[in-house]
């Protein structure tokens, strides 16, 4: 009942602003580097040093801002929280979470950046329902989001093994990460959180359709593929425009995208001119 009154209460401020108080999109694009602090091969974040990366970060922030001065940018730190595993584990689940001293340690350099955060989710043989409860204290705080991703979802999957086979999420998985973040947000009086489903197969979200908005939380369907922009943009028209939810999300990877030669990491120009324009933007 306090679920349903909220999100009506919700839905009354929406058809009068246009937006919940504090939301983040679209009056800003978000622009991320995501990895693990704790690794150097998952991309840009951990990759190298703490301070060489931000100041990265800024030069790229700077071309954003230089790109499209209609609309402000919001940076982000993207981090893989819970990661699947080459190994099942204890439980056989094929996921490890970072430890509580990592997870304060990032929202630290977030905060020091005037970051938002996203804990991200690669469930393995887990499940959401099993998983987002452990994240529950962090998304407390205001700057802290979240990301999903089905890639590395293979609870319907017996016996196959991370990077084996690329996994998939039911609409009925996203539904209830949007309601387990809604209840969040109403319970700690929060602006709205931004999710990420990452998507560059078909497979990987089924029942598109049946995935239910609530103003509480602001969905990115995110194209994570990698390789040339024409490969790219026919990626993000396949599966992410013919496909709508809300809002778009594009990928850019720095040690994929460019290789070989003449292949290039797309501009911040050249995603802007996509159709419709990313609002979430990640450099892995």
């Amino acid at each position: 009942m306090v679920m349903r009154r909220d999100s009506l209460l919700a839905d009354s401020i929406m058809k009068k602003s246009g937006q919940l108080p504090g939301a983040i999109l679209p009056g800003k694009r978000i622009v991320a580097f995501y990895g693990n602090i704790r690794s150097k091969g998952m991309g840009i974040l951990g990759r190298e040093p703490k301070e060489q990366m931000f100041r990265k970060f800024e030069k790229v922030l700077a071309e954003w801002r230089a790109a499209d001065p209609s609309r402000g940018v919001q940076a982000a730190l993207h981090n893989v929280t819970i990661t699947a595993q080459g190994t099942a584990g204890k439980d056989g689940k094929w996921r490890l979470m970072n430890s509580k001293a990592t997870i304060e340690e990032v929202i630290s350099w977030a905060k020091e950046h005037n970051c938002i955060l996203f804990l991200d989710v690669q469930p393995g043989h887990s499940t959401l329902a099993a998983e987002l409860p452990k994240l529950e204290p962090y998304l407390k705080d205001p700057i802290v989001h979240l990301g999903i991703d089905p890639e590395f979802s293979l609870s319907t999957m017996p016996g196959v093994r991370p990077n084996q086979k690329i996994g998939t999420l039911d609409a009925k998985d996203i539904n209830f990460t949007v309601s387990f973040l809604a209840r969040i947000v109403s319970e700690n009086k929060l602006p709205p959180k931004v999710l990420t489903v990452h998507r560059f197969t078909r497979k990987m979200v089924s029942n598109y359709k049946n995935i239910k908005l609530d103003p509480r939380v602001q969905i990115v369907m995110h194209m994570d593929g990698h390789g040339d922009p024409t490969l790219k943009k026919d990626s993000y028209q396949h599966y992410i425009v013919n496909e709508p939810v809300q809002y778009t999300g594009f990928k850019l990877f720095y040690e994929y995208d460019a290789r070989p030669k003449p292949h290039h990491i797309m501009t911040p120009a050249e995603v802007i001119a996509l159709k419709p324009s990313p609002l979430y933007i990640q450099y892995q």
